[in-house]
């Protein structure tokens, strides 16, 4: 009997008309790997990036067992999860760390292609060094995503790619022979990043495909410019949708009695955020969480939060998320508290901020971005 992609949801993520849970990219990566699914003993077939759960869970009702699965959103972990309860397919999935025993011995890896392509290359070094010899990887997407660049990055670390017809708007890259053109796929990992910041004192560390990866983003930095009069007696502070920690990193540097709570739902933000607080030297002062927002929070407790709100979707633009970032902060914002937070100037969220936190004023303007302070009635 078929998969029925229709069954699966997207929640906890949005819900709505025109937002489904799969896509043509996943069918055709699952018709391009069907003969390996087929085949493939338990424990051999490996999961990355499925967004909701329609590439392991339609690979698990083909028969496959012990699939492991790594997923960057936490949202996206646990809709997967949601969904295998309700298919009765929870025994046939588990969740792993994006780590070497993620991908071990693993046969088969079965890929939605991430926009970023250092996040790609990241994902294609750990299969080359450490999954089987005779690995194959069904990579796909949408083809308004992807670049003749995918395939020079898989190239590097695999020495055969061959690549399908397009189908539905949709095309798959499949990979094989561990090897490739890079000397790193033999002799070592390149990943995680690092680079140093004379101007700021600061080291910054990122797994691929965190926003801005090892820089400091011009919004950031119009940022940090600003903050020495965030709430100053605050003696503690969240850096929400923290990225690779830069914010926190900085404000545990500035501030030697603070505590800082750094969160965001992707997996390798959270990683990188706990690598770049050790490279400054502040771990013990910052606490990083993978989360959906402040969930780990409670109501009224925070004095100061710091926002650098994303302002995308995978590949859309939405303002829908910076709003349930601005209601999050706002309800654990205590009264009085403030959130200090950089936005694109184009996009006039001070309006929003005014309804869901509270009085906003603007503290800095440049030719691209705002900084402004919002504080929660008390």
């Amino acid at each position: 009997m078929p998969f029925d992609f229709g069954a699966l949801r997207r929640t906890p993520d949005v819900e709505g008309p025109g937002l489904e849970a799969s896509d043509a990219a996943d069918r055709l990566i699952l018709d391009e790997a069907a003969a390996l699914i087929a085949t493939a003993g338990p424990g051999e077939v490996v999961v990355v990036d499925d967004a909701y759960g329609a590439l392991a869970l339609a690979a698990a009702a083909a028969g496959a067992r012990g699939i492991r699965v790594h997923q960057d959103l936490v949202t996206g972990e646990r809709a997967l999860a949601q969904n295998a309860a309700r298919l009765g397919l929870a025994d046939a999935v588990t969740a792993a760390p994006l780590a070497p025993e993620l991908v071990a011995d693993a046969r088969l890896v079965l890929l939605r292609l991430p926009r970023a392509l250092d996040r790609l290359d990241e994902v294609a070094e750990l299969v080359a060094a450490h999954a089987h010899p005779e690995v194959v990887v069904v990579a796909g997407g949408r083809i308004k995503h992807m670049s003749l660049a995918m395939n020079e990055v898989l190239r590097r670390r695999f020495a055969r790619l061959d690549v399908s017809h397009a189908r539905q708007k949709s095309r798959v890259l499949i990979a094989r022979e561990p090897g490739g053109t890079s000397s790193t796929a033999s002799t070592g990992a390149d990943w995680p990043r690092r680079a140093h910041h004379a101007e700021l004192s600061l080291t910054v560390v990122a797994h691929g495909g965190v926003f801005a990866g090892t820089g400091v983003d011009i919004g950031t930095r119009f940022l940090l410019d600003q903050l020495a009069d965030a709430v100053p007696d605050a003696a503690t502070a969240v850096d929400l949708a923290c990225g690779s920690g830069v914010v926190a990193a900085w404000l545990a540097r500035a501030r030697p009695a603070l505590e800082v709570t750094a969160t965001d739902r992707s997996a390798a933000a959270a990683a990188s955020a706990r690598l770049t607080a050790e490279a400054n030297g502040v771990a013990d002062r910052v606490h990083v969480t993978r989360a959906d927002g402040l969930e780990g929070l409670a109501d009224a407790s925070e004095r100061l939060i710091v926002l650098n709100p994303p302002f995308h979707s995978d590949a859309a633009i939405s303002t829908g998320i910076a709003a349930h970032l601005f209601a999050d902060a706002a309800r654990v914002l205590a009264p009085g508290g403030e959130l200090w937070c950089v936005w694109n100037s184009h996009l006039r969220y001070r309006p929003v901020l005014e309804r869901v936190v509270g009085p906003t004023g603007q503290i800095a303007r440049n030719a691209k971005f705002t900084v402004t302070a919002s504080r929660r009635a008390a």
